[in-house]
C-alpha cells in the first residue's frame, strides 16, 4: 500500500515536470515567433535566452528562500496568567465585559460555580 502511494506520487511529480518542460519549450517558441518579425532572428533568440535566464533566476531565488527561510526570534513561552494580564491591559473594556459575563453565569448557576471552584482548588492542592 505504501509502495503504491509512493509510485503514484513519483508518477505525478514526473508528469508535472514533463508538462512544465513542454510548456516552457512552447512558450519559448511562441516568444521567438512573436519577436522574429519585429527584431529579426538573432535578436529574437537573444530575447528568448534572456527570458530563460530571468525564469531560472526567479525559480532559483524561490528555491533558495524556501531552503533557508529567515529565522524568527523565538519568544519565551508565557503562562496563561501573563497573557491574560496583557489582554486586560490592551483591551480593558473587553476584559470588563468578559468579567461581567462570568459573574452573570456564576450568579445564575451557583451549583456549577461551586463545582468549578472545587475543581480548581483540588487541582492546586495536587500540585503542591
Amino acid at each position: 500500500m505504501i509502495l503504491r502511494k509512493a509510485i503514484y506520487y513519483v508518477t505525478a511529480v514526473v508528469s508535472l515536470a514533463a508538462t512544465a518542460v513542454i510548456c516552457i519549450v512552447f512558450l519559448a517558441l511562441s516568444l521567438h515567433a512573436a519577436m522574429r518579425p519585429l527584431v529579426g532572428d538573432a535578436w529574437a533568440s537573444v530575447i528568448v535566452a534572456g527570458a530563460a535566464v530571468l525564469l531560472a533566476a526567479a525559480i532559483s531565488a524561490v528555491m533558495l528562500y524556501r531552503a533557508s527561510p529567515p529565522r524568527r526570534q523565538q519568544e519565551e513561552p508565557r503562562d496563561l496568567a501573563s497573557r491574560m494580564f496583557e489582554l486586560v491591559q490592551a483591551k480593558p473594556l473587553v476584559a470588563l465585559g468578559i468579567a461581567g459575563a462570568i459573574a452573570a453565569v456564576a450568579l445564575k448557576n451557583p451549583r456549577t460555580t461551586a463545582t468549578v471552584v472545587s475543581a480548581l482548588m483540588a487541582g492546586r492542592a495536587s500540585k503542591k
